[in-house]
């Protein structure tokens, strides 16, 4: 702070004016004629929401209360949220341990099954154009000829 200090008094001396080097105001010498300006309202302080807020936090600082600390109703839903979440997660490992040997045996197969689906769209991905043009006009060749049928 004293390098400041020094500094500020260096600044002081070079300027013989005192430093002030802002015009004079025309509006103050009284002037009937002249508009006087008006000062400019702050939208975010004007609004309704920020002092409400503003409200809140000089009441929980009156209160004692710190600016991190939830109001109860919040803390209680929270409490009751995460609550929830860990009973759904017990329920879902109790759900896994009590699936049978024949439910573990139908899963395994249903993504074996899923992976090969998965194998031949690829495959059929890089075959060529005409060749997939091709097994669509027999699929749509054979199901006119069996609605015919019908």
């Amino acid at each position: 702070s004293f390098l400041t200090a020094s500094m500020y008094t260096e600044i002081q001396r070079e300027r013989p004016d005192g430093g002030n080097t802002l015009t004079h105001p025309d509006y103050i010498d009284g002037n009937p004629d002249l508009i006087k300006p008006k000062k400019l309202l702050n939208p975010v302080k004007a609004s309704k929401s920020h002092q409400e807020l503003h409200r809140e936090l000089l009441m929980n600082h009156k209160r004692g209360l710190g600016v991190d600390s939830k109001p109860e109703l919040q803390r209680v839903l929270e409490h009751r949220r995460r609550d929830l979440l860990i009973k759904q997660k017990k329920e879902e490992e109790e759900a896994k341990k009590l699936q049978s040997p024949f439910e573990k045996e139908l899963l395994k197969r249903h993504q074996r099954l899923d992976q090969l689906e998965k194998e031949q769209e690829k495959q059929e991905d890089h075959a060529p154009e005409f060749i997939k043009v091709k097994e669509n006009l027999r699929r749509t060749s054979t199901m006119t000829g069996d609605e015919k049928a019908a």
